[in-house]
């Protein structure tokens, strides 16, 4: 197991036992796995993303802190109006496909909707579209393929 795996398992089971929120120290959280503090950053900003149903806060400096919340949703349209909003202007490949799995993993959507979705944002079926533009048509398509899902 890779040592990026090791914290985020230790970050999940942090969050698991405090009921969905920490807030931890980058260089306690760093000692303590004898890593760099940009590990930390690594793993933070990879893991736990709003497309990974997290919110992230931060403050550097002395005193500094990482507050990770894990969201969680009273229903299936506050799901998706999260994610909508969390979209922005454009959407690579990659992140589409973490909103995608996210809302599969929490029961928002069937695998079959995740698999038709993701072909309809995929690069192959945008491949039409001009590669500087593809991103923001994918976000443009997934944002509204969510709005008729939300009803």
């Amino acid at each position: 197991m890779k040592q990026s795996d090791i914290i985020s398992a230790f970050i999940k089971d942090l969050l698991e036992s405090q009921n969905g929120i920490i807030e931890l120290g980058r260089n306690e959280l760093a000692q303590r796995f004898n890593v760099v503090p940009s590990q930390i950053n690594y793993v933070i900003t990879s893991r736990f993303t709003p497309e990974h149903g997290y919110i992230i806060e931060s403050r550097r400096g002395g005193g500094g802190y990482i507050r990770i919340r894990q969201v969680e949703y009273s229903d299936k349209n506050a799901q998706i109006m999260h994610i909508i909003n969390s979209i922005g202007k454009t959407l690579t490949n990659l992140d589409a496909a973490l909103f995608l799995k996210n809302m599969e993993d929490n029961g928002y959507i069937t695998l079959q909707t995740h698999r038709l979705i993701r072909a309809a944002t995929s690069d192959n079926a945008l491949s039409v579209v001009s590669p500087s533009e593809r991103d923001e048509v994918r976000a443009s398509i997934l944002k509204n393929i969510l709005l008729v899902l939300k009803g």
